[in-house]
């Protein structure tokens, strides 16, 4: 099977035909408004290639159809909604280049949290300027590198890491990290980074003037998903104050203008969590003072970005019966070719559940038929329960100890996981000898793109 495709390769560009083509298009990608008819035609023309019989070895292994108009739409929602603050796209959420190129294209900036990641932004032809280095504990060698790519803001929240800046890159500029209150987040962070806000003001803004170090303004980071939007205020609370000390009493007037609110926003939630930023920044942060100090605001979307572009197809490799009399609900143990190891290790590190669908069954397609456009469910006398399980010989690796599928599905057929986009692909492994990146099928349904 085909490598992952990268910027412009046109041969996995899918376009909207009764029978999708891989065609080539010299202007970009062809491109359609009919998203679900677009995946479910990328879906039936790779499968049905697929001959189970005789093909060669990972002919069948799981792909994704990944839709770029889906990016387009999240980029465009979050500038109507939150205008004033400039997306830096989280590269470590997704590290397709077809994602990152299309970002690019249209304006986001990027915060890189390693050496790998800096460098494939430049790769691209992306000014510097436009990177956070948004790591608060970083390798000396990185920091070194960074200087040397002329990336020249990051994050910090500790004193030790002023000393190393001031060793390393003393012009770079700093953007203290405060910790938040994410107890009720997906993925929790401040557990692991951020300072408190008397360390902030007492410890690291005075020390980062002794060393003559720049402070340009503060960071935070109210967690992936989450849910208690209080956070989001009060760190903007938190960090108003942090630039009234770092100007008033640390003179970093001349320096200090960039807010920063992080990631951990979702499509799902964002009306709301979109306006507790707006009126948090209201509140704290009046026009005023922004025109008398030139502050700006960034942030760190990532899931919010590509979460629901991508969808994960599967191919069913076992099946094994459940008796009855152990298990009543469950009809079988069905085995897929992908799991936690692979592009599902969200499931472990992420705190997602995916939901599968039955894709392809008797040779017959069911996409079209499971969209919540067509509000779709399923009849409790017309359902079948599964559990799932990944290819590995390690008994972790359960994609879903239940499962209500429309078909009793069998060795051969295909299931589909919509939404995979974010921290999937990027953390897959090797584990067991299984392939880590997935092939990726290229559409399009934004036609303004």
């Amino acid at each position: 099977m085909a490598p992952t495709a990268q910027i412009l390769d046109e041969t996995n560009i899918v376009s909207s035909s009764p029978i999708a083509q891989k065609a080539i298009n010299p202007s970009g990608f062809k491109k359609s408004n009919n998203k679900t008819k677009l995946i479910n035609d990328a879906l039936i023309n790779h499968i049905s290639d697929i001959d189970h019989e005789v093909c060669e070895a990972g002919e069948e292994d799981s792909f994704f159809v990944c839709d770029l108009g889906e990016v387009s739409r999240s980029f465009q929602t979050w500038k109507q909604r939150l205008p004033q603050v400039h997306p830096h796209y989280a590269v470590k959420c997704n590290t397709d280049m077809q994602v990152i190129g299309l970002l690019n294209k249209l304006g986001a900036n990027f915060d890189c949290a390693s050496k790998n990641e800096i460098d494939t932004i430049l790769s691209l032809g992306v000014s510097p300027d436009r990177i956070v280095y948004a790591n608060p504990c970083k390798t000396n060698s990185f920091i070194r590198h960074a200087r040397q790519s002329n990336v020249n803001l990051t994050t910090v929240d500790n004193v030790q890491e002023l000393h190393k800046l001031k060793q390393f890159h003393p012009d770079c500029g700093i953007l203290i990290r405060i910790a938040t209150d994410d107890e009720t987040a997906q993925c929790r962070l401040s557990t692991k980074f951020g300072c408190s806000l008397d360390n902030a003001i007492n410890e690291l803004l005075p020390l980062a003037k002794e060393l003559g170090l720049t402070v340009r303004g503060v960071a935070f980071h109210v967690g992936s998903g989450a849910k208690d939007f209080d956070s989001i205020y009060k760190a903007i609370r938190d960090a108003r104050l942090i630039f009234e000390q770092g100007i008033e009493k640390y003179h970093f007037d001349n320096s200090m203008n960039i807010l920063d609110i992080g990631g951990g926003f979702e499509l799902e939630t964002f009306e709301e969590s979109s306006r507790v930023v707006t009126e948090s920044l209201q509140e704290f942060f009046s026009n005023d003072f922004i025109d008398q100090y030139n502050i700006r605001f960034i942030a760190e979307p990532g899931r919010f970005m590509v979460s629901n572009a991508f969808t994960l197809a599967t191919h069913i490799i076992a099946r094994r019966d459940i008796d009855k009399s152990v298990n009543s609900d469950i009809k079988a143990m069905v085995y897929i070719n992908d799991g936690v190891y692979g592009n599902m290790n969200c499931i472990l590190f992420d705190h997602q559940h995916p939901q599968g669908f039955v894709l392809q069954h008797k040779e017959k397609f069911y996409y079209e038929q499971q969209q919540p456009e067509q509000e779709w469910t399923i009849a409790e006398k017309d359902s079948y329960f599964f559990s799932i399980w990944g290819p590995t010989c390690d008994g972790l690796d359960c994609v879903s100890t239940k499962t209500k599928l429309t078909h009793d599905v069998a060795v051969g057929d295909w299931i589909y996981f919509p939404n995979l986009g974010a921290y999937t692909s990027a953390a897959t492994t090797s584990f067991n000898g299984f392939k880590g990146k997935a092939h990726i099928i290229y559409v399009s349904s934004e036609t303004n793109e």
